[in-house]
């Protein structure tokens, strides 16, 4: 036993000196870190250290200052220990996060020196690789030679991150000049009036019988995102009858996830449409491809604009759900026939687990044209675990403390993530109105045994909310929103998400949110991954 002992004594005392006193030469080593992309995750490699150490794997928002020292806690988002050369990772995370690994040893940590930074859009070829390959849109409408459709017909394209809305050209011959932002000089018809990635055309006015399309994304202002997508054939035959309808885009659901409190539907656009009538219903449509009201209607919204609608009632039944849309001109006459029917499924147990409350920022959506039915713009799509999203558009911190029995406890979370505020702050409302409401609200959730969780606010950008919105911003909106994250530090379970949003200035980026307020992607993805490293320390 004593023999033993000492061996382990003896053991830890190389150990140490050889962690300690460089005689191994461990202070050189620095990991050499590479990256490759296969299917749809990242896998980072490096060089192993000759000698038993585990490795830490760090996940920053901005480039680190030197290959020696730590960063600061705020720009570290999380970090991975493992003792294999190689970690892979999903495409949760931001594009634009930095990694760096170094070999963590028995009793120095680093041993060396921490490898130079990876940054995610640099991975598998650059910035002409990984970062630009979705910027060119990817035609998913396909019409065939001998198979001719109508003069109406409905163009597809694969979503552009970031893009407000696009362009799409028409060409009488295959474009000089692919893979290009500027129009062919074939161009005989052209629109920007495109806000979704889907445009029902009408070629009427075209006399062949062969045309070609081509789409471009655009930013706010109008330039180019990308370069237009390959330029792809319609054969028409203008004796072919038509009935239009819109095309649903919203899909419920998906993997298995739980259908938003509030659903929003979405569609593309009908040509010669001005507005919308919007159904939802208990039971399939009796009637499909018609034009009356379903006998199945359990609510509807008229006179809807543009190609979404918000449901403005809670779902709170369990059931399989459906729903349709209809477009109207402008004298009122049906334009067409409705939609085929979408399907959604209401399931409480859903949110047995954990919820989300909040306003527009949980809800989702951003970049302007899109809404909470484009899941990419949902936080909750990179949770590390399962929540049903309970948000709301518009919602004030009043607004969410008072629908907070009716919308919360039908769930009975364990855990409420809560986050509001900032419409009621921006909006000119003092900070002890807003933390009087939190207050009420994490009250009554620890009453009813729910775990309140609170997110502290990020920043907004006053300058491009006045931009996208045409809105202003309360001037002390800076000095309010502290107070309030001050109260939410001072609770019991929160995390931080206001410092990794702060631009020097202590602003939104607009890389975060076009619009100064809705997180975009890369935002949302950030706001994601902050609370799934947070998770294990606010919820045991």
């Amino acid at each position: 036993m004593k023999r033993s002992i000492l061996a382990v004594f003896m053991l830890t005392m190389v150990l140490w000196a050889v962690e300690n006193t460089n005689i191994a030469g461990l202070e050189q080593f620095k990991p050499d870190l590479t990256a490759t992309v296969f299917a749809n995750e990242y896998i980072l490699h490096w060089s192993k250290l000759p000698y038993p150490a585990y490795y830490e794997v760090e996940v920053l928002r901005s480039p680190p200052a030197s290959d020696h020292s730590p960063v600061p806690a705020q720009q570290r988002i999380t970090s991975y220990h493992t003792w294999q050369n190689q970690l892979v990772i999903n495409r949760n995370f931001p594009f634009h996060t930095y990694w760096r690994v170094s070999a963590q040893g028995l009793f120095l940590r680093p041993l060396g020196l921490y490898s130079d930074p990876i940054k995610l859009s640099e991975i598998a070829g650059g910035s002409s690789g990984e970062e630009l390959s979705p910027i060119k849109p990817l035609p998913t409408s396909v019409f065939i030679h001998g198979k001719p459709v109508p003069d109406k017909p409905v163009l597809t394209w694969t979503s552009v991150p970031g893009a407000v809305y696009y362009e799409i050209e028409f060409l009488s011959s295959l474009p000089e000049n692919p893979n290009d932002i500027n129009p062919s000089r074939y161009q005989i018809a052209s629109s920007r009036e495109v806000f979704t990635n889907g445009y029902n055309a009408d070629l009427s006015w075209y006399a062949g019988n062969k045309v070609y399309w081509r789409v471009r994304a655009l930013d706010y202002d109008g330039n180019p995102i990308g370069v237009y997508s390959d330029a792809s054939p319609v054969y028409i035959d203008h004796t072919l009858p038509q009935t239009l309808k819109p095309v649903i885009t919203t899909v419920f659901n998906q993997h298995g996830t739980a259908t938003p409190l509030y659903p929003v539907y979405s569609w593309i656009p009908v040509t010669g449409a001005v507005s919308y009538e919007v159904e939802v219903m208990d039971q399939p449509p009796e009637n499909p491809n018609g034009t009356e009201p379903s006998r199945h209607r359990i609510w509807s919204k008229e006179n809807v604009t543009g190609f979404d609608c918000y449901d403005e009632e809670p779902r709170l039944t369990s059931g399989i759900y459906y729903w349709r849309v209809r477009g109207f001109d402008a004298q009122g006459n049906a334009v067409g026939i409705f939609s085929d029917a979408g399907r959604f499924v209401v399931d409480l147990n859903k949110g047995n687990y954990a919820a989300t409350l909040g306003d527009s920022i949980t809800h989702g959506g951003g970049a302007i044209s899109y809404s909470p039915a484009n899941w990419e713009y949902d936080y909750q799509t990179y949770l590390a675990f399962p929540a049903v999203n309970l948000g709301r558009s518009g919602d004030t911190a009043e607004d969410m403390a008072k629908r907070f029995d009716r919308d919360v406890l039908p769930f009975k979370p364990r855990f409420l993530l809560i986050l509001g505020g900032t419409n009621s702050l921006r909006g000119g409302v003092p900070a002890g109105e807003v933390i009087d409401e939190l207050t009420l609200i994490r009250d009554k959730a620890f009453q009813h045994g729910i775990r309140p969780i609170f997110l502290t606010l990020p920043p907004i950008n006053p300058a491009a909310i006045a931009k996208a919105f045409n809105e202003e911003t309360a001037p002390d909106w800076r000095e309010e929103f502290d107070t309030v994250n001050a109260f939410i530090r001072r609770q019991r379970y929160y995390i931080d998400l206001d410092p990794y949003f702060c631009d020097a200035a202590r602003e939104l980026p607009d890389r975060y949110a076009i619009d100064g307020l809705h997180l975009d992607i890369e935002g949302k993805k950030l706001m994601a991954q902050i609370i799934n490293a947070n998770w294990t320390r606010v919820t045991q």
